[in-house]
């Protein structure tokens, strides 16, 4: 006799233990299904990596989706019999490490540029030996399935040598070079070119500041005085006005832009104008930037500071002028007056020398959007400077191809416009860092010839300049983008550069790439034109995209909310397990869309896991030490009862169902219909219903009846193992061995839907009887009829079958007298009985001999009157002073309150009308 399992489901015993048990088994690695003999080398083969999270990162509910998003798939792929590799690892992630680090050292009182690059960066690595383990041990807490003997780092030493093969081949090919462009700097803690994605914009009231600048002309050729005088413009009778958010950075302004068709402006074009506060003359041009509607029609030019100067000033090759050094403060070459001040000091100065000089028109209120370095939130500044780019306008056509072509397929398919749009206008991409922690640029340049040298792959270290043999060089300072070592992590972590290596003959291109839609462009662009590049290969078949994390009203999930911690993916997993979390979080996941975690889901999701475990408890109670239960076979059809082959049929219509789901990679649909089914039918009615059967000492067919209670058990949880890992392999280890194949759940079959069984008259005949037995149930309540009352029931209807196959079960579950139920075509039914009409049948519950028709009309209209009274308590409240001052939440709960009540008014009135 199988061993009981604990009357309460407890989460906390049931996973740790679990997932060391998967992991000393060695559950994970592809080469399991073989040494199991589940597969051959002939069966195909299901890849994916994780979205490599930070070295130092700690599990977020955005990991949380992640991870059980893709867990699914791999859980579902290799129940399919497919080789699965599910590859974890983590990223070094340079300027987010480096700045913890920094922190870290801050709070000790070193200084990182005190400390020196080769000592900082063994303090680096230090810290990432003591806390790298973190994110996987809370990975693991998920039940993430992944191979860990083969987990990567992006710094490992492999994954590094495929770095330098890709930045030498890119090199040699031309792709990558040294130039001037405009970057995201970030002048706070980091002092480095940032990505976009590092860059988070956020709305902010500020100002725009109108500024004259005087036109030269015949009277007046410059300046008469000295700036700050007060008479700097004076005699200047010609001037045009600009609007600007930065005041400052018209000390490197190269012109001024307006249109022809602009009424007072456009006479000025070609003419020049006087620079405040530096003198210096600019043209004044026509260009398409320029919106006629915004500001004066006329703005400034500065083609160092803003990116859609810079675009102007390519078209227009205006002089590009650096005002500022890395920390944001003013260059002494700029400006006397100014030098050395902070952008935000010299903003306030240099606004008091254009009041005094009169040239300060107006000033309004602004409000528009400033980006901040995500780890320093330090304000960006735009700035063109000296970095390494990537080509990208070939490699970005390759992958638009690809994804045109079918080769990869996005998902959702909506997505692939916005993948269009940026590839289409995609610029030349910033790969340099000006970090210590990360992938060195194998770059090194001769301070004799000024040679550029770039060494092959297997050579780290360059001595010697091949140009002239002079030792006096040495290597590039910077660092690669992140996104560099993480766009080749497709293949670098299945031994790419190698082609010979049996990871990469077998598992590449990999499956899936399962991310956020918010690094579409970020990481997955960037993956896809380094692997078609480099491998000549799309590095994976579909692009899969969820959607955002935010709580349940909809708002995005931060730190400074209230109730972080009913947030915290540790915390739930704590309170109500993973499963529930994994439930939870794919149940209500859409591809493409954001996901609201309600707290109310979490407790929904526990609740199914407690079904789950309460169902099986339940079967598991029923068998007996000597009882010979043989698993279920088409041959047992004909011992069925017409119960049995009803839920046989819906368990091979979900199976079929859910199994199309999981295929279309439509999870949020597989999961609440496998939670329906074994829910509201398996549990709410069959298990009900087997009762009958069970608890009959009369019965002697109850050995066929936990056939299919077990057979149903079983395969509802192979439906549900890849959503729920932990409490279906608990429970499926608990079944009797015949039902169960294999060492783990993992490993055994997926359902497979038998056509056969699937009877559609007879499922609609059950969904018949079962909405009599609910409403059988109703009018018993509302007339006081306890439930367990047998009562008579009159049904009119010309298809006596359908009431045939579930007669047992209608008389059983609504406790119908047997002698007294008439199903015949025609029914005469007593004036005081309660009907029904249902799918178009007709049917009769005779009140009189039943209830004491008096003594139930009293008591119906006390209800009334205690209704009434509430009514009006309502109304009154709803006219008061509550209507005006009251959250419109609780107005809306005491309409619905009102709506309820004169519902049930009106039904107390039909009952009563009954009973005469």
């Amino acid at each position: 006799m199988n061993e009981l399992l604990d009357k309460i489901y407890d989460h906390h015993t049931i996973e740790e233990k679990l997932y060391k048990w998967w992991e000393s088994e060695d559950f994970f690695r592809p080469e399991k299904m073989k040494e199991l003999g589940l597969i051959d080398k002939k069966s195909p083969k299901f890849c994916i990596t994780i979205p490599l999270p930070n070295v130092t990162g700690i599990l977020h509910l955005g990991h949380a989706i992640t991870i059980s998003l893709e867990d699914l798939m791999t859980r579902f792929e290799r129940m399919n019999q497919k080789e699965t590799l599910y590859i974890p690892g983590t990223d070094h992630a340079g300027i987010a490490t480096q700045n913890v680090v920094e922190r870290e050292l801050l709070k000790q009182g070193i200084k990182r540029k005190e400390l020196g690059r080769e000592k900082f960066v063994e303090k680096v690595w230090e810290w990432k030996d003591q806390y790298h383990t973190r994110i996987t041990k809370q990975s693991k807490r998920l039940g993430i399935s992944s191979d860990w003997s083969r987990e990567r780092f992006t710094l490992d030493k492999q994954l590094s040598h495929a770095v330098r093969e890709a930045f030498y081949r890119l090199y040699q090919k031309g792709l990558i070079y040294r130039g001037e462009y405009m970057v995201n700097w970030c002048p706070g803690r980091c002092e480095s070119a940032i990505s976009d994605l590092e860059a988070i914009s956020e709305e902010e009231q500020g100002n725009l500041w109108y500024i004259k600048y005087p036109i030269t002309g015949k009277y007046w050729k410059k300046p008469k005085g000295e700036w700050g005088s007060g008479n700097w413009a004076e005699g200047a009778t010609d001037f045009i006005t600009v609007a600007t958010t930065r005041p400052e950075t018209l000390l490197g302004d190269s012109a001024i832009a307006t249109t022809s068709k602009h009424k007072e402006y456009g006479k000025y074009i070609g003419k020049k104008a006087v620079l405040p506060a530096v003198g210096r003359k600019i043209p004044i041009i026509t260009d398409p930037h320029v919106d006629p509607e915004f500001g004066t029609g006329a703005v400034k030019i500065t083609p160092s500071h803003d990116p859609n100067d810079f675009e102007v000033g390519q078209r227009h090759k205006l002089e590009f002028i650096n005002i500022l050094d890395e920390k944001a403060r003013i260059l002494p070459e700029i400006s006397e007056r100014y030098a050395n001040m902070d952008r935000y000091e010299c903003r306030e100065a240099i606004l008091d020398d254009i009041k005094k000089e009169g040239l300060l028109v107006d000033i309004e209120p602004h409000l528009h959007a400033i980006a901040h370095c995500q780890r320093c939130n330090t304000i960006i500044e735009p700035r063109v400077s000296i970095q390494w780019f990537a080509k990208t306008t070939e490699l970005a056509a390759a992958a638009v191809k690809s994804v045109k072509n079918r080769e990869t397929i996005i998902l959702p398919e909506r997505e692939e416009h916005r993948f269009y749009l940026w590839m289409d206008n995609i610029h030349d991409w910033c790969i340099s860092r000006q970090l210590w922690w990360g992938h060195r640029i194998p770059v090194w340049y001769c301070n004799n010839c000024n040679a550029e040298i770039c060494p092959e792959p297997n050579i780290d270290h360059v001595d010697s300049c091949p140009e002239c043999d002079s030792k006096n060089i040495e290597q590039e300072k910077d660092v690669l983008d992140t996104w560099f070592s993480s766009g080749l992590w497709p293949f670098s972590t299945l031994g790419w550069p190698n082609l010979k290596s049996p990871d990469y003959k077998r598992f590449y291109p990999t499956d899936t790439r399962e991310t956020g839609y918010d690094i579409l462009f970020f990481w997955v662009a960037k993956e896809m034109m380094l692997g078609i590049e480099l491998t000549g290969t799309t590095p994976y078949k579909t692009v899969y995209l969820h959607g955002m994390i935010r709580d349940a009203k909809g708002q995005k999930i931060s730190k400074s909310m209230e109730n972080i911690e009913d947030y915290d993916p540790l915390k739930i997993i704590e309170n109500v397990g993973a499963d529930s979390l994994r439930y939870a979080l794919i149940s209500n996941s859409v591809p493409g869309l954001d996901t609201n975690v309600d707290p109310r889901n979490l407790d929904a999701a526990h609740r199914f896991c407690n079904k789950i475990w309460q169902a099986t408890r339940f079967v598991l109670s029923n068998i007996k030490e000597d009882d010979v239960i043989k698993p279920f076979t088409n041959e047992l059809t004909n011992q069925l009862s017409h119960s049995d082959k009803w839920i046989l049929s819906r368990i091979n219509r979900i199976t079929k169902r859910i199994t199309r789901y999981m295929t279309d990679y439509n999870y949020l649909k597989a999961a609440r219909e496998i939670k329906n089914f074994f829910w509201n039918e398996f549990c709410d009615w069959f298990i009900e219903i087997s009762k009958i059967r069970l608890y009959d000492p009369e019965n002697n067919q109850s050995s066929i009846q936990k056939t299919v209670l077990l057979h149903v058990l079983e395969t509802s949880l192979r439906l549900l193992h890849p959503i729920m890992p932990f409490i279906t392999e608990k429970l499926w280890q608990s079944l009797p061995k015949g039902f169960t194949k294999g060492p783990s759940i993992m490993f055994s079959h997926w359902p497979q839907a038998d056509e056969k069984l699937i009877d559609e008259e007879l499922e609609e005949n059950f969904v018949i009887v079962f909405d009599f037995i609910r409403e059988i149930r109703s009018i018993k309540h509302d007339f006081g009829i306890p439930l367990k009352t047998k009562i008579p029931l009159q049904i009119e209807t010309s298809n006596s079958d359908i009431f045939e196959n579930g007669k047992r079960e209608l008389i059983h579950l609504a406790n119908i007298d047997s002698e007294k139920m008439i199903i015949a075509k025609k029914i005469n039914p007593d004036k005081q009985s309660a009907k029904m009409i249902l799918h178009g049948i007709s049917a009769y519950i005779p009140l009189k001999g039943t209830i004491d028709l008096e003594r139930e009309k009293i008591r119906l209209n006390k209800q009334l009157e205690k209704i009434d009274k509430q009514i009006s308590k309502i109304n009154k409240k709803l006219k008061s002073e509550f209507s005006k001052r009251a959250p419109k939440e609780l107005i809306e709960q005491e309409n619905e309150k009102l709506s309820g009540l004169e519902l049930k008014k009106q039904q107390l009135y039909d009952q009563i009308s009954i009973l005469g």
